[in-house]
């Protein structure tokens, strides 16, 4: 085997030192665009905001965007904190495992790995749809979606090989694209003073518009837009002073994408007016495509040609997403093969320092959750991204309260860091609003997926489940590495 794609074997497991992301190749920007491809903007607005105005808290919408922000800002707080002392592309399984022991954060490996990967999951059943639609509508040829997103997977194989490098200047422009005409449009409108019935601030930020309705179900859809800011962190690693970079980056992200879905999802409300906003969500829900609720007063204020382009753009922004939780769950897998708790063979890198191995069985997991789905002939929409989608959150905000806790832990029995701000107020007030928000998800599951109480269940018990064969597991492993020792 070529030398230049091997690392070398852990001396130890607990003294890693296989082979080496390549550093220096990422800035506060590159890590940006990398979490604002896994936000997927245009996703996250079409695909979110209707279903959060017809379904949750109506015009209050906007409202729930900010709660979360600042749910997650609290959070980031103390994983900054643990992030100046602790550099790793595990990230949260190295950072619960440094506070709350080796077992849990193997387990929530484990859940991390399973989320990223069921959230990339979901998004393709997204892409293959929008993509199938696209070629029917403007080429006349029915092919079925799961054909296009087979031949994705390879794109996204190849493009996660080719170094990182590569994967921010090609996320680059996607997201800039999709940021650049939601966020003029959002400005357009506001600097216009809003649409029939002006800008509507306090319909859609008063406390009474942000309880009105079903809250819960908003700030369910707002947490779910937030999912993937915390890669900041796993790239570490390959970033330029990361004890600066990653912190910079962090709350960059959290501030960017709080403001941009509060303010975009305001100007829409704005647009339609806050009497008329609700009942044209729910009309684009009932029509079966959501979209057109945000598609259309776009188009209304810049001509049919943005209309055409739209969708374009909502088929890169599920591309860029998918690449970005590529990227993100082969570094999980390449840390923990570092670390021995899966083949070592996984830590291998080519001559781009690219983790390759664990790219190609990122993309083999992949195929194993996608196919069934198109073997069976499920709606992907209906089933593979409502589901996914929906399990992915869960898994998330788990890992973001175990984070919490391990954050209080740390700090508490190292002294590393003795500012109580950082190091417990904040991570206890970002816990508190977590286990609120886990609370809501799991109230309002079946809605979130679309599906029956039976199926929300299962899919629920998903979550735990990983994340005590994970802590098994890694007990297991080291009770063998001790007989041997």
């Amino acid at each position: 085997m070529d030398s230049q794609t091997v690392v070398r074997t852990a001396a130890a497991q607990d003294a890693p030192t296989a082979g080496k992301l390549k550093p220096n190749s990422l800035g506060v920007l590159g890590i940006l665009f990398f979490v604002l491809s896994a936000q997927a903007p245009l996703t996250g607005i079409a695909g979110a905001v209707p279903i959060a105005v017809a379904l949750g808290n109506g015009t209050g919408a906007p409202a729930a965007y900010a709660v979360a922000g600042v749910v997650i800002l609290l959070f980031s707080v103390g994983f900054v904190a643990m992030g100046r002392h602790v550099v790793d592309a595990g990230a949260f399984y190295t950072y619960i495992g440094k506070g709350l022991g080796r077992p849990t954060g193997s387990g929530s490996a484990g859940v991390a790995l399973f989320a990223y990967c069921a959230v990339q999951a979901a998004m393709y059943g997204l892409y293959g749809a929008t993509v199938s639609g696209l070629v029917e509508h403007y080429a006349g040829v029915t092919v079925p979606w799961w054909v296009w997103v087979l031949g994705t997977m390879v794109v996204v194989q190849v493009l996660g090989a080719a170094g990182i490098e590569m994967g921010a200047k090609i996320l680059a422009v996607f997201v800039l694209a999709e940021f650049s005409i939601l966020f003029v449009f959002a400005l357009v409108t506001l600097f216009k003073g809003g649409g029939p019935e002006g800008l509507g601030f306090t319909d859609s930020f008063s406390p009474k518009a942000a309880f009105q309705g079903a809250p819960g179900v908003a700030l369910m859809f707002a947490v779910a837009s937030m999912f993937g800011f915390e890669a900041t962190a796993i790239y570490g690693e390959e970033a330029r002073e990361p004890r600066r970079t990653v912190p910079r980056a962090t709350y960059l992200s959290v501030a960017v994408i709080t403001g941009f879905f509060a303010f975009t999802s305001w100007m829409l409300v704005s647009a339609y007016g806050a009497s008329k906003a609700p009942e044209a969500a729910g009309k684009a829900l009932a029509s079966g495509d959501s979209t057109t609720f945000v598609f259309a007063p776009i188009t209304a204020q810049f001509g049919a040609w943005v209309g055409d382009v739209l969708p374009f753009l909502l088929a890169t922004s599920l591309f860029a997403g998918i690449l970005a939780f590529h990227n993100s769950a082969n570094r999980y897998l390449f840390s923990l093969g570092r670390d021995g708790l899966l083949p070592h063979r996984l830590t291998a890198i080519n001559r781009r320092h690219s983790p390759w191995v664990a790219g190609g069985v990122q993309t083999a997991i992949a195929l194993v959750l996608v196919m069934p789905f198109a073997l069976l002939d499920k709606d992907p929409v209906l089933t593979l991204f409502s589901w996914f989608s929906g399990v992915a959150v869960l898994g998330c905000m788990l890992l973001y309260f175990l984070t919490s806790v391990s954050v209080i832990v740390f700090f508490r029995r190292g002294r590393q860091d003795t500012r109580p701000w950082n190091t417990l107020i904040a991570p206890v007030l970002g816990a508190l609003g977590i286990v609120g928000a886990i609370w809501l998800i799991i109230e309002n599951f079946t809605t979130l997926i679309g599906g029956d109480p039976t199926t929300a269940l299962w899919l629920e018990l998903t979550v735990p489940a990983v994340l005590v064969l994970g802590v098994v597991a890694a007990r297991l492993t080291r009770g063998r590495a001790a007989a041997r020792g």
